[in-house]
């Protein structure tokens, strides 16, 4: 029995990719925000081909990811966010609205919309994973959403 198997190269086709990063918790958002640039330009992409729009925190990643989902401009939107456990509701809130709103954006727009968002317990937790022992979170958004803009582009015929 063969099978057809589908899968997006790591290497990027021409076209627009933005990023969508917060600046609440900028010490590790920039830290994402610089892994997933590096991500992009190693793998094909011009500088001149990505946008980074800044909004004040996570909460408001997915108002202007719609907004640019919107404008069918882009091969992908990159989200990059840190919601830190705090001493209230406050980390559940905004985390399940940035989760939530990305993951809606993502089913339903037709273009990959990438979770980087860490939502982590504590600081030391959030710097692992920006660069530091866990690999970071940003680079590899970026690398996911070159697979699935090339991944997309190859299925369009068949969905």
């Amino acid at each position: 029995m063969s099978s057809h198997v589908f899968e997006g190269s790591l290497v990027a086709s021409s076209g627009k990719y933005a990023i969508v990063a917060a600046r609440f918790n900028s010490n590790i958002v920039d830290l994402l925000l610089a892994g997933a640039l590096h991500g992009l330009s190693r793998h094909g992409v011009a500088d001149s081909d990505i946008e980074t729009f800044r909004v004040p925190g996570s909460f408001e990643i997915p108002t202007i990811a719609n907004a640019l989902v919107k404008k069918q401009r882009y091969k992908a939107i990159i989200c990059l966010g840190a919601v830190i456990r705090g001493e209230t509701d406050h980390y559940d809130y905004v985390s399940s609205a940035a989760t939530n709103g990305i993951a809606h954006l993502t089913k339903d727009s037709g273009i990959p919309v990438i979770y980087g968002v860490l939502t982590c317990d504590t600081l030391e937790q959030a710097l692992n994973r920006a660069g530091g022992k866990s690999g970071n979170k940003g680079y590899e958004a970026a690398v996911t959403a070159i697979e699935m803009a090339n991944l997309l582009a190859q299925i369009k015929d068949l969905i």
